[in-house]
């Protein structure tokens, strides 16, 4: 059992936390946390978005000025790589004419290493080479003009040929370079200036005005530079970029440049630390709860500096606004801190009937807000900064036998795992796409995500905690030993310790995080005793930095007497608890090893689907590896959606239900995966995104969602039927009839006659007719729980395509470059069936204040960019995302069209 009131509480290196926001001056993604006020106008911290005023360039041909290659690093050899193009790599074979900007890059970890003795010299010279991409007088008026978020590859083209499935088809490696002028005010003089970079992918290295500043190599983590030392305050300042993303480097399409949110930070001397406070809660109950804050406070200066510092805590309304008064105080403190140099504070309130956070659908995601102020001297002289870390009251408790408890009360996991793209707009993270994403997996039920294999946007944690999901966050999907040539496993030495404690730093006063993954499915689950050594590292490290959460990592091999499992709080399973092909089941032989500890799959199922395409025969099994002609198509290369086929190493939900029902310990499951992604497009490698997902890459349900949705909402009343009943040349076949609900029983009725009343069997989670014989009309499923009517379906076969339906997901909407609406287009026929073999091609047009930003249609073998206007509609239905011309205000109008159809339309309006 892990319970965090009987965790060993060891010193932490720097405390520090996640999210902590400041109010003066504050401009976030979104808006979510939009608290400036006017009486906050004077507090000197300044956090600007740097989201416009950018200029970008693809490569960097000549740029060192005399014919040396500027790389990350150098190794004497690279195993694996005789069929790459390393001249793409950051990482190289050691060569002539080479210049390694590593030196100047690794000090960016020393504020996360935490041996003196072991973090990096800071080099005394800036590089001897001339970059003319960096120098403040180069002239980028012809590159292009950008706004950040950006993934330089998500516009392809597509890479019809060559290997390259697996990162997705786009051309996402290479090297590009990022230009802005910063605007830093001469009444700045004397301030501190920092640089925040959510996540730039990859290898990144930041210059201003000339110098190299440094730089970081991990796309996923989050990180800091500090720019006071070159700033000129009240002149021209210029910022260079470049971003180095090498070739054969990951196993998904991890996207390329400034793909997450860039922030100046401008902030007195004497401040609160990056990440700097720490928020824990325990003694938690519906009467009260204890409340300890930690806080960090810098004196960037040259002279001691006396400070004052207070933090109060008030409650957040839903929409994350303060409502009322301070709830609770913390006791204010008088510290001295020495010039270049940090001092950490520590307070404790009792908070009485607090409001509790908790997962929805059971509870309810209350939060709060602890307001950290600092002044000079003894406070007389004024406040000089102020920051805001949100934060929640939950308790949790993971235990063998009875798995995960939140706030007292059993929690089953029902989770999804998901990679870090937005589908047709890519790894630009936005905050609207992201939320559409988890308004669709709440609305299945789910209540838990797994951020597989890497941090994520720390927005999509700010959602998870305002949403109410559980969060599994892991950093690593590889240790020393590599899963591709060029992945992480090249930096994984020299940077493990400072992205791990980057990374839980950022995160830990996030409610929603309820566990720490440090590796998915590593290669040292082969290593015995040296694998687990790295796990005890890592697991160390961790613990440095939070001692209340429990730790895992993902495993799909490692087996109970194995070295590595022991060292893990929980024990994390991918497909191996279930069994993979032949090899039994592993939840038994783990529990019996390790009562106390809870177990979860991190991943189960990995079935495979394309939306609406449906094939014959189908077999009488639950669960089966796609092959051709039974569950896949080697000419179209799509996979059957009957929902009964899998990975190889994996398997249908209903098996995974079977298993977790006869295990009731265990504590869940994060299914492979919620939505579909770019690249790993298993088993069809010619294709571009994945088939893993129970909904698809435009956002569309595939049968799977209703199959979960049953089971994770069984209150709901439904019935969802599969297949369409649309089968011009199938009349008298046999076409099996399936059925999703959580009912007890269920009769099919096809134009009217029965074809059998069926009541569910024990481990059955879907009713099944699978000796229908296709007759056009009307299919209707009629189900029954506890001998009462529950909920009835039907479905009619389609005439033929006859008009354009236009949906969108919101009326209204903001102006401001974020602001996504997304257009979903349906074909129908003259009766208003939807028509599901439809592929008419689909022209968007937006008028008035919008523009067009992508489209999709969820073929995973669809290689038509997705900025493109025109789209084919797959399975009957298509994509159009659009959003407001930044700054406009008022109509907008979209279109859609189709030689032959008559027409739709959906009007909305931007607001000023």
């Amino acid at each position: 059992m892990f319970d965090p009131r009987s965790a060993d509480r060891r010193s932490v290196l720097k405390a520090s936390a996640a999210m902590t926001l400041p109010l003066s001056g504050t401009t976030t993604a979104g808006g979510v946390w939009a608290t400036t006020r006017a009486d906050d106008r004077a507090i000197p911290r300044k956090r600007r978005r740097l989201d416009a005023g950018w200029r970008f360039r693809r490569g960097d041909a000549g740029e060192t000025g005399d014919g040396r290659s500027l790389i990350y690093d150098a190794r004497s050899e690279l195993p694996d790589t005789e069929d790459i193009d390393l001249s793409l790599s950051p990482v190289r074979i050691e060569g002539e004419n080479q210049f390694r900007l590593k030196p100047w890059i690794l000090p960016a970890a020393n504020a996360f290493i935490a041996d003196p003795a072991a973090r990096h010299p800071v080099p005394t010279r800036q590089p001897d080479i001339a970059l003319p991409f960096a120098r403040s007088d180069h002239d980028d008026s012809g590159w292009d003009a950008v706004r950040v978020p950006h993934d330089w590859a998500i516009a392809g083209p597509f890479l019809e040929e060559g290997d390259v499935g697996g990162m997705g088809r786009l051309p996402s490696w290479g090297v590009g370079w990022y230009r802005r002028r910063l605007d830093i005010p001469a009444g700045d003089a004397g301030k501190s200036v920092f640089l925040d970079i959510d996540g730039a992918m990859a290898y990144a290295a930041v210059w201003l005005n000339g110098e190299l500043v440094g730089g970081w190599p991990y796309g996923y983590n989050g990180w800091r530079l500090d720019l006071t030392p070159y700033v000129r305050p009240g002149g021209i300042n210029q910022l260079a970029i470049r971003l180095a993303n090498p070739p054969e480097s990951a196993r998904w399409y991890p996207g390329g440049g400034l793909y997450r949110n860039v922030w100046l930070v401008t902030v007195d001397p004497v401040h609160v630390g990056h990440w700097g406070t720490q928020i824990t809660t325990t003694d938690v109950s519906d009467r009260r709860a204890t409340v300890d804050c930690t806080v960090t406070i810098d004196n960037d200066g040259e002279e001691a500096a006396d400070a004052a510092v207070a933090t109060e805590i008030f409650a957040l309304s839903r929409a994350g606004a303060r409502a009322g008064n301070a709830v609770a105080r913390f006791a204010p403190q008088r510290i001295r801190i020495a010039p270049r140099s940090s001092r950490t504070i520590q307070g404790r309130t009792t908070l009485s009937e607090p409001r509790l956070w908790g997962p929805r659908p059971e509870q309810t995601p209350n939060r709060y807000v602890a307001v950290t102020t600092v002044s000079r001297g003894d406070g007389a002289g004024g406040i000089v900064d102020r920051y805001e870390t949100p934060f929640g009251i939950r308790g949790i408790r993971c235990e063998g036998d009875s798995g995960l408890s939140v706030n007292g009360q059993h929690i089953p996991i029902r989770g999804t795992n998901n990679h870090h793209d937005l589908g047709p707009i890519g790894a630009a993270f936005n905050l609207d796409a992201a939320r559409r994403q988890l308004e669709t997996l709440q609305e299945m039920g789910c209540n838990a995500l797994r951020m597989s294999h890497n941090p994520p946007a720390p927005e999509l944690l700010d959602l998870a905690d305002e949403m109410g999901f559980l969060v599994l966050d892991e950093v690593f999907d590889v240790w020393r030993d590599k899963k591709t040539p060029l992945d992480f496993h090249l930096i994984f030495d020299d940077w493990h310790e400072a992205d791990l404690r980057a990374m839980i730093r950022r995160d830990r006063n996030h409610p929603s995080v309820f566990m720490w993954s440090v590796g998915n499915e590593v290669g040292e689950q082969h290593d015995g005793e040296a694998g687990a050594q790295i796990a005890r590292r890592l697991v160390s490290i961790a613990r440095e930095e939070d001692a209340t959460r429990p730790i895992t990592s993902a495993m799909n091999w490692a087996k109970p007497d194995m070295a590595l499992p022991p060292v893990f709080d929980a024990i994390g399973l991918n497909y191996q608890g279930i069994g993979v092909r032949t090899i039994p089941g592993q939840f038994a032989p783990f529990h019996e090893k390790f009562p106390d500890k809870m177990i979860v799959s991190t991943e189960s199922a990995a079935a495979l689907s394309s939306r609406g395409q449906y094939q014959f025969p189908v077999p009488g099994t639950v669960s089966a590896a796609v092959r051709p002609g039974v569950g896949g198509n080697p000419d179209t290369h799509q996979v059957s959606a009957y929902e009964l086929f899998a990975a190889d190493f994996g398997s249908s939900a209903d098996k995974a239900f079977s298993q977790a029902d006869q295990h009731p310990f265990v504590a869940g499951e994060f299914v492979w995966t919620g939505w579909d992604y770019l690249g790993e497009p298993t088993p069809y490698y010619s294709s571009r995104s994945s088939y893993f997902g129970i909904i698809d890459l435009a956002g569309f349900s595939k049968d799977r969602f209703y199959l979960y949705q049953s089971r994770w909402r069984p209150d709901l009343p439904f019935v969802h039927i599969l297949p369409h009943w649309s089968w011009p040349g199938r009349e008298g076949e046999v076409t099996p009839v399936h059925a999703f609900s959580s009912a007890d029983e269920a009769e099919l009725f096809v134009n009217g006659v029965s074809q059998g009343r069926q009541e569910r069997a024990p481990y059955q989670y879907r009713f099944r007719w699978d000796h229908v014989e296709y007759k056009p009309g009307t299919v209707k499923v009629v189900t029954y729980k506890d001998g009462r009517p529950w909920a009835t379906g039907s479905i009619t076969t389609a005439g033929e395509p006859a008009r354009i339906e236009a949906r969108v997901n919101r009326k209204l909407m903001g102006n401001g470059a974020d602001d996504l609406a997304f257009v979903e287009a349906v074909i129908l026929d003259d009766s208003g069936n939807r028509v599901p073999a439809a592929s008419n091609l689909l022209d968007f047009a937006v008028g008035g204040a919008g523009e067009l930003v992508a489209t999709a249609n969820g073929d995973p073998t669809d290689f038509t960019p997705f900025p493109a206007p025109q789209r084919r509609a797959f399975a009957g239905r298509a994509l159009g995302v659009v959003r407001a011309v930044p700054g406009a205000a008022g109509a907008i109008r979209v279109d859609v069209a189709a030689d032959g159809l008559r027409g739709g339309r959906v009007s909305l309006l931007a607001r000023g």
